[in-house]
């Protein structure tokens, strides 16, 4: 599907927004790419994994170069699927039709993360063609499960990859991370999530007879207080503040003359690598037995943070974004989590950086067409800079 700047990363970011790939459906997003890659000489591999009714397409696909097993393994990872459209009717063109206005390109995955897919192609197609005899080696992990529950998607690959004994040395996932401009922020890391499901006991009775029962929201007031008073910990140099919220709190039957029987409490921590997943479960359980609650929680380990600390990756691509727009990049490690916490476990280092993220997930989703070209262009001399 061309479009009128005629660019060769531009259709192909039209192509793949035309695919329906609505998580966690892939829409021949994956086969599209395979395609271009396996004409570079890419051996590629498709893993379909998760229940029959919701399968996920996982593709990994490799070029060794000349120094085969000896060589350096540069990885560009990321997602074919998207979140859901929401209703039609508020877009101002088909989600999956590319329509160009106004200096950009429309369509769900726009910005995340069709976009970076097809620049990433495009660099690769231009360095494997001005380096044939490359020496080191290039990789493509891509998934269609990273925007719904992400289990069986990257973190099959990497398990898979681990047990063949695949290392990696760098890898740029394609996240949309620039804020006002192209190449303001890179992600050199990610926050940890931790879930949490408290649920408090109390004594149901008649509202009138309070002496008869035991009020599971006046008991656990003061402890949950103190829960989003606490300070976790300070955060470090590349990390925020371990942060605690509640999401959802109930108790009761709906009637209003009933005194709860007990109250369920969902909160969540985003937590700095100055944290452990460990620390804050204890200090959670010791300031809810100091208000001698009876209580349970169910808890959850969504993410563990991982950091790349400023090397080689890091420094090639903030010289690839100086170089290509002239702007002095920021590493950062907010927001929410991403496959970067799987592939952290494999790979030395691991950085983000795509688009920028204004209107992800968001209705009449898109990206600016002059900054795509700019984008393959950064992603190329990155593979410049640090390959043979």
């Amino acid at each position: 599907m061309p479009l009128a700047t005629h660019s060769a990363t531009a259709d192909l970011t039209a192509e793949l927004i035309a695919c329906h790939s609505i998580t966690p459906a892939d829409g021949g997003c994956q086969q599209v790419i395979a395609g271009r890659l396996k004409a570079l000489g890419f051996e590629i591999e498709t893993v379909i994994s998760g229940p029959a009714d919701f399968s996920v397409t996982n593709l990994w696909a490799i070029k060794l170069g000349k120094l085969g097993k000896a060589g350096k393994v540069f990885v560009f990872a990321g997602h074919t699927d998207v979140v859901p459209t929401g209703p039609l009717d508020k877009w101002d063109s088909n989600p999956f039709t590319p329509s160009e206005r106004d200096g950009y390109l429309f369509g769900r995955g726009a910005a995340d993360m069709k976009t970076s897919l097809a620049a990433f192609v495009v660099a690769t197609e231009e360095y494997v063609r001005s380096n044939p005899n490359h020496a080191d080696t290039i990789a493509f992990l891509l998934t269609s499960d990273e925007e719904g529950p992400a289990h069986d998607g990257t973190v099959v690959m990497c398990e898979r990859l681990k047990k063949r004994g695949q290392a990696l040395d760098y890898c740029v996932i394609g996240e949309p991370t620039s804020v006002n401009r192209l190449g303001d922020m890179i992600k050199n890391g990610r926050r940890g999530s931790l879930s949490g499901k408290l649920n408090v006991k109390g004594i149901q009775a008649h509202i009138a007879y309070p002496h008869l029962g035991a009020n599971p929201i006046h008991l656990a007031a003061g402890a949950i207080a103190t829960l989003a008073s606490t300070e976790w910990d300070q955060g470090n140099g590349y990390f925020q503040p371990t942060t605690f919220q509640i999401s959802n709190i109930h108790a009761g039957t709906g009637a209003n003359n009933i005194i709860p029987g007990e109250m369920t409490v969902e909160f969540n921590f985003r937590f700095s690598s100055a944290s452990t997943p460990e620390a804050l479960r204890a200090k959670v359980s010791a300031i809810l037995d100091e208000a001698k609650l009876d209580y349970a929680i169910d808890w959850k380990l969504g993410a563990s943070p991982f950091l790349t600390p400023k090397g080689a990756l890091a420094l090639a691509l903030q010289e690839a974004i100086q170089t290509e727009t002239q702007v002095v990049t920021e590493l950062s490690t907010t927001g929410g989590t991403s496959d970067g916490r799987f592939i952290s476990q494999i790979c030395k280092e691991v950085v983000e950086f795509g688009p920028i993220n204004s209107t992800s997930h968001k209705l009449n989703e898109c990206v600016s067409i002059n900054d795509i070209e700019p984008l393959k262009n950064i992603y190329r001399r990155v593979l410049e800079n640090l390959l043979a």
